[in-house]
């Protein structure tokens, strides 16, 4: 087998970075996404590009945030790996794949063959996710009119919020930060999404129950890739009434009467609870997303 090449892109041969088959669909995933040619990288062998990857981040970021384009032809899991560990950025790993990918055998090797060369580079799985889109074509869920929302201009009420709302969450992210860092970390992580969204900080809104408590917190924006559903809380005390629902249907209400013609959300395979508040909501699954995180 001939030496594998490794290459970072840019705006003179970006045009290599097709040169490979998409059997996963990743670019229909990415319609919205904008790539930095300088952020992408091959492995060729023969001339032949047998190994992709895109590391992503906002228009404003220094660094990339993800990887989440990444292709590895059958037998070149190897070249794959090194793709990944020679990189100059090592963060969170991010492969999109269409439901029901395991009972579909050219689906499942295409799939397997990415899993293998992420763990052989040194990453492990850190969680499965659902990912939605609502449309109008879903319709639009009836607000159920038991909470009151406003806005909240102070972010240490939405940090306070946030530390509760995770001392008990079944998010694998929050449960890795808390881990980490505890729950401060935790809670300023999602702040600093928050800021990092590229939508109105007075969207932000805080729920109260008619008796004037604390329900719970949602947040809806804009990624750089359009409207989405970017968190959905509820405080440990209220849990147990359905407000979960209540705060995805308002955040939703929100997002259309800012001009949203489709919301994206996500949310983890594990958290049972939320994914059925997303169904009844109206909310179809479109794709999974694999998360894998460096070990170093």
């Amino acid at each position: 087998m001939t030496d594998l090449v490794i290459r970072t892109l840019s705006a003179n041969d970006a045009a290599l970075f097709d040169a490979h088959p998409d059997p996963l669909g990743a670019r229909e995933n990415h319609r919205r996404t904008r790539y930095r040619d300088e952020w992408k990288r091959v492995a060729l062998r023969d001339g032949e590009v047998v190994a992709r990857g895109a590391w992503w981040g906002g228009p404003d970021d220094t660094e990339p945030v993800n990887i989440n384009w990444f292709d590895v032809a059958e037998g070149e899991e190897e070249a794959g790996a090194e793709l990944l560990r020679s990189a100059p950025w090592h963060v969170e790993l991010e492969i999109n794949v269409p439901g029901g990918w395991q009972e579909d055998e050219a689906l499942r090797a295409a799939v397997e063959a990415r899993f293998t060369a992420a763990r052989t580079a040194g990453y492990e799985p850190l969680v499965e996710r659902f990912l939605y889109r609502w449309t109008p074509r879903c319709g639009l869920p009836e607000r159920p009119g038991r909470l009151r929302f406003r806005p909240e201009p102070d972010d240490a009420v939405f940090f306070d919020a946030l530390r509760r709302i995770h001392s008990a969450t079944l998010d694998a992210h929050a449960l890795l930060a808390v881990a980490e860092g505890g729950l401060d970390r935790a809670a300023q992580e999602e702040l600093d999404f928050f800021h990092w969204c590229p939508s109105p900080r007075e969207w932000w809104q805080v729920a109260h129950t008619p008796e004037g408590e604390l329900a719970g917190i949602h947040i809806p924006a804009h990624n750089p890739s359009g409207p989405t559903i970017a968190f959905i809380g509820v405080v440990p005390e209220q849990r147990g009434h359905g407000y979960a629902y209540d705060l995805l249907v308002e955040c939703t209400h929100h997002l259309v009467e800012q001009g949203a013609e489709f919301v994206s959300a996500a949310t983890d395979r594990g958290n049972v609870p939320m994914a059925a508040n997303f169904a009844k909501a109206g909310f179809p699954v479109t794709s999974e997303r694999l998360n894998f995180r460096p070990t170093s």
